[in-house]
């Protein structure tokens, strides 16, 4: 067993609730306390202490996702709730993060349909859900409110506010109580001035996930793992305005040339082995929640993280 080491730090990661069980007011099957640490990840004495979450990504236009999941995952792709309730019940999930990739459409105005498919992701899976909405800041507005009620009483995680674009999110997660995803371009001080931002207009601290965005490994990861271990050692030394809880999507792996350009009888294995090695550094570094997009990486994250856990003394 590591010993904990004693830094002098006094501060503490403030904790997020997502999902909500029918005795909370949702329908999940289980709802996450998120954060509450109090020095790094993996070295908890606490044998309480949760590993990081795996959330899988869905989309609901397979069009503008990766072909090697395409091809991996079959017939799914078409049927979010489906792909949904596989995740949970053979991959092994903890959340689905569901990316409505069908606002990436040329003039895209079906905000009906963003409902449907919200509701039938929901009821086909009993996970706590997050959503990506459409990054287009002309329908932000409408796609948050039909998310957000759609998914009223569910504490969903909404994604994603940006220093130009996070009063539409924010008035959804205000309205129907869920969190928000606060994303920065891998910088501590704008991750800061977003929060701020954010609890200018309302949010709580404790509805904030920080996103400090992920570049794969080989491809920028090594700023991302700085800017993330400065904003847990200022959460850590007191600074509330940095005290939230961490996403990392290294699903971003999948795009890079080493995957994309891997013969066909190994890319499943090369698409796993970069998604897997940068969600594993984004968790050492903090991340509370990795997201991932190829099924076989869901069950390697589990295994390693049950690894680090066991020989700090964790759960």
């Amino acid at each position: 067993m590591i010993p904990d080491p004693n830094f002098g730090w006094t501060g503490t990661v403030g904790e997020v609730i997502l999902g909500a069980t029918r005795s909370e007011g949702g329908t999940r099957s289980r709802s996450y306390r998120i954060g509450g640490g109090t020095t790094l990840p993996f070295m908890e004495k606490d044998t309480a202490a949760r590993p990081p979450l795996i959330a899988f990504e869905i989309c609901d236009d397979p069009r503008y996702w990766s072909p090697i999941v395409n091809e991996y995952c079959g017939d799914l792709i078409h049927d979010p709730a489906a792909w949904a309730k596989t995740a949970e019940t053979a991959y092994g999930a903890d959340l689905v993060r569901l990316c409505l990739t069908s606002t990436k459409q040329r003039d895209f105005s079906d905000i009906a349909t963003l409902g449907k498919t919200t509701e039938s992701v929901l009821t086909g899976t009993a996970l706590p859900l997050i959503i990506e909405g459409s990054n287009e800041p002309k329908i932000d507005s409408e796609v948050f409110q039909k998310c957000g009620e759609t998914g009223q009483g569910e504490r969903l995680l909404l994604g994603t506010a940006e220093a130009g674009r996070y009063r539409s999110i924010a008035a959804a997660a205000l309205a129907y109580n869920h969190a928000i995803i606060a994303q920065s371009p891998i910088d501590i001080n704008l991750a800061k001035q977003l929060n701020i931002l954010l609890k200018e207009i309302g949010i709580s601290r404790d509805h904030i996930v920080i996103d400090p965005y992920t570049g794969a490994l080989g491809y920028g990861f090594e700023y991302t793992y700085s800017a993330m271990e400065r904003i847990r050692f200022s959460a850590l030394k007191g600074d509330t305005d940095l005290a939230m809880p961490m996403i990392c999507a290294p699903s971003d792996s999948l795009t890079i040339k080493e995957v994309r350009e891997a013969d066909a009888g190994s890319r499943d294995a090369m698409a796993v082995e970069w998604e897997f090695t940068t969600s594993l550094a984004a968790a050492v570094a903090g991340a509370e929640i990795v997201c991932v997009r190829h099924p076989l990486t869901v069950k390697r994250l589990k295994e390693a993280f049950y690894g680090l856990n066991t020989r700090t003394g964790g759960a």
